[in-house]
């Protein structure tokens, strides 16, 4: 285990599988596994409607894993680099409490919307010039709609 621990800290997995934010999700290969039931997770994207509710909850897990070395998802979990997601939809932007935004998040207006995170998770940079994250973003429409499901999903519960 000792020779994985060094990959597992330059690839973020230790982060997500390891966080100090109370009980986590289970990890599969450092994605964290639903703890929704296939009839709660389409009730949930009901509400969302397509594109999301025909996505691939499963890609989007494990687009995650990129995700999870900056944000953690779970109800009461802390803020990494990057805030904690739990509830995100429908929450003001810049509002995460607890959470140090950049000047250009704090002065932002709007509230997060599937249209505003898939324009968001295309390239954070342009599209709120000035905001901290360093994420490059998701260039495929599929992947940004199964990450948007996935995260739909676990952020919501």
């Amino acid at each position: 285990m000792r020779a994985a621990l060094p990959l597992l800290i330059a690839s973020g997995l230790l982060l997500a599988a390891c966080g100090d934010d109370g009980p986590t999700p289970a990890t599969h290969g450092g994605a964290p596994q639903s703890t929704a039931s296939a009839e709660e997770a389409r009730a949930i994207l009901a509400g969302f409607g397509e594109p999301y509710l025909s996505a691939d909850i499963d890609q989007g897990r494990q687009l995650f894993r990129r995700c999870a070395a900056c944000h953690t998802i779970s109800e009461g979990g802390r803020h990494r680099v990057g805030p904690n997601l739990h509830g995100m939809f429908g929450r003001e932007v810049g509002t995460a409490e607890g959470f140090p935004y950049s000047p250009a998040l704090q002065s932002a207006d709007f509230a997060w919307s599937t249209e505003e995170l898939d324009d968001w998770l295309a390239n954070p940079r342009t599209y709120l010039p000035g905001n901290r994250m360093s994420f490059a973003g998701l260039r495929s429409e599929e992947d940004r709609d199964a990450l948007i499901a996935f995260l739909a999903v676990e952020t919501a519960r």
